[in-house]
């Protein structure tokens, strides 16, 4: 049930993140607050394809 998923950077849209997620418990896109290098600061991070 467990799908890799990438997460971009909603500043700069850079990829840097993978993850995983039960599909079952979380169907809609996940967000998290993550640091980006690109940006170098914390910012918001969503699923992307």
């Amino acid at each position: 049930m467990r799908v890799r998923v990438t997460l971009a950077c909603t500043d700069c849209k850079q990829r840097n993140y993978n993850t995983t997620k039960n599909k079952k418990n979380d169907p809609d896109r996940l967000e998290f607050t993550k640091y980006c290098k690109f940006c170098k600061k914390h910012t918001a991070h969503k699923e992307t394809k």
